[in-house]
């Protein structure tokens, strides 16, 4: 199989390192090698390749901006974004399960756990020996997680958590669950605090999230907490109260899913290019049709104008100047032009286009997910509208 070339028209690679570039190729060609050739049967019989998983983390794509004491990676932002991106060009499927992994567990653990969450866990997930999810939203509320309702409540000897979770990523085989929850007026622990829950622990239970359309090569589930008994050691100290936290998890996560939007798109404008020099019709190549020419253009500009929105963000990442709002911009934009590029992409190729052997109609599917979750495009566009005006519409 041969090596994705990649979509540059403006030199973006110039913009890179060395060492960044050396990471982008290395993922892109284990892509290629891994993915491809496995990832239409996988979503066909709606499964995530797992047996890639130890890959993954012996490549260092788990958490792979954190600190190298913990055995991640610790590269920079624009390294991280540039594997999120080669691994959505294979499928959003696989990308989402790294970003819950590293930016809505890892990150968590990280950040807000205590030294113990640290050195139990963090090398076993960035490793791939472990699997991670993340609970915040519940059946009732997604766009509102302050409404949440699974509580938490104190005992002599510890916490016990009840409640449901939905739409977790992860959540049917992971072996720990960051789990957020109510635990009332506590004094210093009141509010929404998380916990770190092992998977085996007596009354946690998941259960597959029946009759997707979308997103079919990835482990969705709901959680259920049934009386679920845990140390106060499972508390995670640094996660003070309210939403804040949760949130910041959010934004690092929703920052490599802005990436991975660029690679969705690549690849389907990638087929819809090559597609158009090989199908003849009307005596000649449908890329030379004034029409199929006009899409290939207009996609070329999208993605054009992402990779350089991504890129800057990443060096505000790495600065540390980025903010929530900025990521909001560039989750909403990438995400809604992947969404147009794979449904043009899908529409050039015709009745092909709905063949599990072209990839398009695949991204669509799975990029229908992306644009409603981690915060659904019009919530970002409300950030964006109190960001501009200084008024809150929600």
């Amino acid at each position: 199989m041969s090596t994705f070339e990649g979509v540059d028209f403006y030199a973006v690679d110039e913009l890179l390192s060395e060492e960044e570039r050396m990471i982008r190729s290395t993922i892109r060609q284990w892509v290629d090698d891994r993915v491809m050739p496995v990832i239409g049967e996988a979503y066909v019989e709606r499964r995530f390749p797992r047996d890639l998983i130890p890959e993954m983390g012996e490549l260092g794509m788990l958490g792979a901006n954190l600190p190298e004491q913990y055995g991640c990676a610790e590269l920079n932002n624009v390294a991280y974004g540039l594997i999120m991106q080669e691994l959505e060009r294979g499928d959003s499927g696989l990308r989402s399960f790294a970003s819950v992994q590293g930016a809505l567990v890892m990150y968590p653990i990280f950040a807000f756990g205590s030294e113990e969450h640290r050195t139990e866990w963090l090398p076993k997930l960035a490793s791939g020996q472990a699997v991670g999810c993340f609970g915040l939203t519940e059946p009732d509320y997604g766009s509102n997680p302050a409404g949440m309702i699974t509580t938490a409540r104190r005992t002599a000897d510890g916490w016990v958590l009840n409640g449901t979770k939905m739409w977790i990523t992860n959540g049917s085989m992971a072996d720990v669950a960051v789990v957020w929850a109510q635990t009332g007026d506590l004094g210093d622990v009141k509010g929404i605090r998380g916990f770190v829950v092992p998977t085996d622990t007596p009354g946690f239970s998941a259960r597959d999230q029946k009759g997707k359309l979308s997103l079919l090569a990835s482990d969705t589930s709901e959680l259920h907490l049934a009386d679920v008994e845990v140390p106060e050691s499972a508390l995670m100290p640094g996660s003070t109260g309210g939403l804040k936290h949760p949130l910041q998890c959010l934004t690092q996560a929703r920052y490599g899913i802005a990436w991975g939007a660029v690679g969705a798109a690549m690849a389907c404008f990638d087929e819809a290019r090559s597609y158009a020099g090989e199908r003849v019709m009307f005596d000649g190549p449908i890329g030379g049709k004034q029409i199929q020419q006009v899409r290939l253009a207009d996609m070329l500009t999208k993605i054009t104008q992402a990779q350089l929105l991504v890129h800057r963000l990443g060096r505000l990442k790495d600065a540390g100047t980025m903010t929530p709002q900025q990521v909001s911009l560039a989750k909403r934009a990438n995400v809604d032009m992947a969404c147009d590029i794979a449904r043009e992409a899908r529409r050039l190729l015709g009745g092909n286009g709905i063949l599990v052997e072209y990839h398009s109609m695949r991204h669509m599917a799975n990029l229908e997910s992306v644009y409603t979750y981690e915060g659904t495009h019009d919530i970002h566009s409300l950030v964006l509208g109190q960001a501009i005006t200084g008024i809150a519409a929600y």
